[in-house]
């Protein structure tokens, strides 16, 4: 047993010898905020734009439908009373129909816009992440984070990668 022991003893010691170089080194480690680039770099700023200004005349004709939607049926509960049998039935079914087909187009437009908006991200990413390892190329960096739940100040560089992506735009 007081052998066993020893021997344990023996080679902590030695590993703590081996470890203690590292543990010296200083390892540089950087962080970067990708909710801030998409907010912050000029290509996702103008990227939000574009596809804002692209969108912008669907959107307003789903608004334009949702108005036309709620005019039908307050139409319909004003004049239920007034209205025949079949005229109700028609009304009924034409505000149906119309719904169903807002609905369609409502789907189509956020499968649209989040496509669209995943290809404008990933892009801004591919061009985030080359900037990020040229800076920690030229700034002899051993380890970069991105997304975590905390991380002391000192380490983010997202100002950095924020500012060589606007300088290569």
């Amino acid at each position: 047993m007081l052998k066993t022991k020893s021997v344990v003893a023996a080679s902590l010691c030695a590993i703590a010898t081996l470890a203690a170089p590292v543990a010296h080194a200083e390892l540089k480690v950087g962080y970067v905020d990708t909710q801030r680039i998409f907010r912050n770099a000029p290509s996702a700023i103008k990227a939000a734009k574009e596809i804002e200004t692209e969108f912008s005349k669907r959107d307003q004709d789903l608004q334009r439908m949702a108005k036309q939607l709620q005019g039908m049926q307050e139409n319909m509960e004003k004049n239920a009373v007034t209205m025949s049998e079949s005229e109700r039935r028609n009304k009924e079914r034409e505000f149906a129909d119309l719904s169903r087909e807002f609905q369609r187009k409502q789907r189509e437009f956020r499968e649209d816009l989040n496509l669209r908006q995943n290809e404008a991200n990933a892009a801004i990413i591919e061009k985030a992440n080359k900037a990020i390892k040229q800076i920690a190329d030229s700034e002899k960096f051993d380890l970069i984070l991105q997304d975590v739940v905390w991380v002391n100040p000192r380490l983010d560089i997202t100002d950095k990668v924020v500012k060589a992506l606007s300088d290569g735009k």
